[in-house]
Parts: structure tokens; C-alpha cells; sequence
């Protein structure tokens, strides 16, 4: 099946295929498709690594570009992500929905991993949580981003932290001993040695389980007090604990810092890291706060609000599988529905390795069951092929590129594109561990149209244009039920109906000239557009039939 599509989607290319995304998604349809978490198109960046709009901020608290390779910060900012969605990149994308990495301060300093110095580019390793970085920006920059994302129907996700700190360094003090742990280091064997430990060496882990009040560390009160916002953050913590009524204990602190960002600036959703290495009931808690949060913004902003859609959670358990359905069970016997704990979606860590060894009908099919029929019906999982820290990406060399798209898109569920998908950037950079992901966005490959074993990156990245922009008109690929009709050329349909909206679409990989079945999807008379290629027919006798005959079509009624 993989080498029929791609020497399929290679000779759409070789035949001429004149239609642009823009030229296509400019012909009117019927019906504004809505909007669903269900079958969002989340692209995931990097700040760092995406775009650098501002250079004055690229050096910061003394860092150097002296770490190991692809282990210093490179300059990339909020800025230069606000720059890209002006220009129309992640419209034309049909992407959706944007997660960033965490975006707040990080630590000052470096930590020797081995292989040379590491700095905290990648926003994990925080340091304190009631500021950003000032190597990604400032609020006035992410209030900017998001006011801009929104104008754009483009929503926001910020990628949260609660499970450590970031790790110790000369520069960076370690918490006191009633906020984090420093060891056992996690073995994973079952639950507690999953949860109450710290998953490195030198990374402190919260006492997420604690319900103990606590004293701010004198580090962090020292840094407000030399900025000159001591009395403002006790001031307001004064409120939140009066408020809700929470002891002040250290996941509570942390669940008042993140929900800030929400309440100040309308972000839409969190996605939350290292979700299965912390007590499962704090994501209640955070959700239950970001909600709240989430809702007085658009109350105070309603001119802003893209819609009334509750604040939205994804969650990372590592090596979560759709096939998991609600229930993660540690290694030992101790099963957690985090469903139940705020989360609408987990990660879907298994895609890539199903692709690999079952038919593609097997797994759509699969998975529009579970979502739509099964134990998952009413939630959703986000899928990916390449991601930040898996060694084992779909695709590392980039010697599948347009399977890489159709597969990820096609999919049932909510999809992430990486940074760099759409342009084939490699994922084996010269660099050790995680830094091999981790490369500077290659713009200059686009620029340039660079070949991929033979393939324009142009032409990659419009194929990832056409299929993320019909994925955005229609509901139905991600949310909707899933029927084979055709095995050969392999043909199928997607349908979603809900609240007064209906939506359908045929999908044909691997079409050859002659008539396609419409199996009463289409009525006879219906106006079909390839949206592939732009081409459109009418359907007769239940077929339709293009000129063109597109190795890859996407069929819509006009």
C-alpha cells in the first residue's frame, strides 16, 4: 500500500496538477464547517526553533551559544511565530490549532549531560512559572500571538509542566526539600515507582501529592523583589488562596501561575506534559481552574473569543495507544481513566507503529470504531508521526514524505504535525539524543525548493497544504464514521452528522481513469470537486468521473 500511494501521489505531480490550495479553498462551500477539538490540526513547535523575528533577545542571563550541538538556544521566538500566522503559513497549512512548547523562564544555567553543556531551549526545565523567558519574549509578545492566532481561527495551546523543576546548576538553586524530591530516580516498575521519583538525575520532582502548606522559596521571593514585583505576586496569591480555599501547597501554587496565562490572555487549552508521572487528580484540579479561567476571559473579551467552546486538555502519557481506550495501566496492575480527570484527548503514541505493520484500512477503520462506537466515543486522541522526543519519528530520513501526509491526516481522530513535517525537514541532525529532533526550522530548504530524494520540497509542502486544508473543511475525516467501498482503487468514505451539521467526503488513493463509486454518499446530480487538483464532475448512475483522475482525490460536494 505505501509504495502504490507514493508512486501514486509522484505521478499526480508528473501529470500537471495546476490547482493551488488557494485556488481551491477560495470556491465557496455550502456550509461553514465548525470547528471541533475532534478533528483539530494541531501543528507543535518549538519557540526556538521555529522563527527569529527579534534578534535583540537571543542571548539572555549570560547563556552562550557553547553548548553541545543543537543544545544552546538559536534564537527562535514569539515574535517570529506571530510573523507566520500574519503571513498566512498555518492558514494555508489548515492547521487550526498551535501548541508551543512551555513558554516560561527556564533556568539560568547549563547542565553537562555527557556529551557537552545543555541549556533549557526547549522549556521544560523551569525555573519560575509567573514569567516567560525572555529568549521566547514577553506577555506583551504572547498577548500579541494570540489576539493574532485568534484573528486567524487559529486557537492556542500552551504546554504545561507540574511534574519538576528545572534541574540544578551553579545558577540555579535547587527548591526547598518541602517542595520537591530529589530522588529515587523512577524505575517504572509499577505505580509509586512511576509517580514519587524523579524520572532523571538532577531533574527535582514537585510533591504533587502533598496537601501541606508551604513557604515560597526565598529564591523565588528574592527574584520578585530585584524585579520589582514582590508585593503584587503575594498580593494575588493572597486572592487565589482566599478564593478557593486551597492549602498552600506546591501543586497549588503551580495551578495558580499556569491558569494566569489563561485568564490574561485567553488561551484556549493546555497540553499537559509527563501526565502519568503525578497523582491523577491534580489535572482535575488544574482543568477545573483553566475552565473557570477560560470563561471569565470571554466574558470580559468578548470581541476576541473565537467561540464559546470550554478550555480544552490533552494529555502526554508516554506510550499511551488509542487501543488503551479510557484506562493506562502502569506496569504492575494499577489501571487510572485520566479521561476522567479534565483530559478531552490523550496522545496517541501507537500510529506510527500500526502504519507500519497493517493495512491502511485496518487502521482507519479501527480507529473510527473506537471513536465513534467504542470506549472512546465522545473523547479523541491526537495523533502524530514525529514529535520532540521520539528517536523513533515515522519517517526520519524523510524518504516518505507524502505517505508521512496522507497517512497523519487521513487518519481518524485529531492530528499533530511537527514543525518541519510539511517541508521534510530531516529528523537525524547531527546531534545526540532528543537535539537530533530538535533542528532550526528549514525555511531556507522551502526557499530554495531543495530536492528530497528526487521531490521538491515545494511540492511537499503543497501536498500538505491541499490535504490539511480539505482535513479543516471537513469534519468528517478526523470526527466522522468511516466505510471502505473499494478495495482496488482503495476508496472510502468519511460521514459526520451531530447538532445540525452534516458533512461528507470520499476519499481515493491510488485512482486510475474510469468511473468511481459514490455508493450513495453523493446523489446523482451532485457537483464533486477533486479538491486535489480542483477538478470537478457530476455525479451519474452513482460514478463520477475526472479527466484528470488524480492518484490522490478528495471529493466534496460543492
Amino acid at each position: 500500500m505505501k509504495n502504490l500511494l507514493q508512486i501514486s501521489l509522484i505521478l499526480l505531480f508528473i501529470f500537471g496538477c495546476q490547482s493551488t490550495p488557494n485556488e481551491t479553498t477560495n470556491k465557496s462551500r455550502k456550509t461553514k464547517a465548525p470547528f471541533m477539538w475532534e478533528n483539530a490540526t494541531v501543528y507543535f513547535l518549538l519557540a526556538d526553533r521555529f522563527n527569529n523575528a527579534d534578534s535583540t533577545n537571543d542571548i539572555n542571563f549570560g547563556r552562550q551559544p557553547d553548548g553541545a550541538p543543537l543544545r544552546s538556544f538559536m534564537g527562535g521566538d514569539i515574535k517570529g511565530i506571530t510573523e507566520k500566522i500574519k503571513s498566512g503559513y498555518f492558514t494555508d497549512l489548515g492547521v487550526n490549532a498551535i501548541w508551543m512548547n512551555p513558554l516560561v523562564e527556564q533556568i539560568h544555567g547549563s547542565v553537562d549531560e555527557g556529551t557537552g553543556k545543555s541549556y533549557g531551549f526547549h522549556g521544560y526545565w523551569t525555573k519560575d512559572w509567573t514569567a516567560l523567558d525572555p529568549n521566547f519574549g514577553t506577555m506583551e509578545d504572547l498577548q500579541k500571538l494570540v489576539k493574532t492566532a485568534h484573528e486567524h481561527g487559529i486557537r492556542i495551546l500552551l504546554d504545561v509542566v507540574m511534574n519538576h523543576t528545572g534541574p540544578v546548576t551553579e545558577l540555579d538553586p535547587q527548591w526547598p526539600t518541602d517542595w520537591v524530591r530529589t530522588g529515587p530516580q523512577c524505575t517504572y516498575q509499577d505505580w509509586e515507582s512511576t509517580v514519587k521519583c524523579t524520572l532523571v538525575e538532577n531533574l527535582p520532582d514537585i510533591l504533587t501529592e502533598s496537601e501541606e502548606p508551604v513557604d515560597l522559596p526565598q529564591h523565588l521571593l528574592d527574584k520578585w523583589e530585584s524585579e520589582g514585583r514582590l508585593e503584587q505576586e503575594l498580593k494575588e496569591l493572597d486572592e487565589f488562596f482566599e478564593r478557593t480555599g486551597y492549602p498552600r501547597a506546591p501543586k497549588y501554587y503551580i495551578i495558580k501561575w499556569l491558569i494566569d496565562y489563561v485568564r490574561a490572555l485567553g488561551i484556549d487549552g493546555f497540553r499537559v506534559d509527563t501526565v502519568k508521572h503525578t497523582e491523577a487528580g491534580i489535572w482535575a484540579e488544574l482543568y477545573a481552574e483553566a475552565l473557570k479561567a477560560l470563561e471569565d476571559w470571554k466574558k470580559e473579551n468578548p470581541n476576541e473569543k473565537l467561540d464559546d467552546l470550554p478550555f480544552y486538555m490533552v494529555g502526554e502519557i508516554y506510550n499511551y495507544s488509542i487501543h488503551d481506550g479510557l484506562n493506562y495501566t502502569y506496569d504492575g496492575d494499577t489501571a487510572i481513566n485520566f479521561f476522567a480527570e479534565g483530559f478531552h484527548s490523550m496522545i496517541n503514541f501507537s500510529l506510527k507503529w500500526e502504519l507500519a505493520q497493517k493495512p491502511l484500512e485496518e487502521v482507519f477503520s479501527n480507529y473510527a470504531q473506537i471513536l465513534n462506537e467504542g470506549e472512546l466515543k465522545e473523547k479523541s486522541v491526537l495523533n502524530y508521526l514525529s514529535s520532540h522526543d521520539d528517536g523513533n519519528p515515522f519517517d526520519a530520513e524523510r524518504k516518505n514524505v507524502f505517505n508521512t501526509a496522507a497517512y497523519l491526516l487521513l487518519s481518524p481522530g485529531a492530528a499533530q504535525v511537527y514543525y518541519g513535517d510539511e517541508t521534510a525537514r530531516y529528523l537525524n541532525a547531527e546531534a545526540s539524543g532528543d537535539a537530533k529532533l530538535r533542528s532550526f526550522m528549514n525555511w531556507g530548504d522551502l526557499e530554495q525548493d531543495v530536492q528530497r530524494d528526487g521531490y521538491s520540497v515545494k511540492e511537499i509542502h503543497q501536498h500538505w497544504q491541499k490535504l490539511g486544508q480539505f482535513r479543516n473543511n471537513h469534519p468528517a475525516i478526523g470526527a466522522g464514521r468511516h466505510q471502505k467501498i473499494n478495495d482496488k482503487p482503495y476508496t472510502f468514505t468519511r460521514n459526520y452528522s451531530k447538532d445540525g451539521f452534516t458533512d461528507k467526503v470520499i476519499v481515493v488513493i491510488d485512482g486510475k481513469p474510469g468511473p468511481i463509486s459514490v455508493m450513495n454518499v453523493f446523489a446523482d446530480g451532485d457537483e464533486v470537486r477533486n479538491f486535489y487538483t480542483g477538478e470537478i464532475a457530476t455525479v451519474k448512475d452513482q460514478t463520477l468521473t475526472y479527466e484528470k483522475a488524480g492518484k490522490l482525490m478528495l471529493l466534496e460536494i460543492i
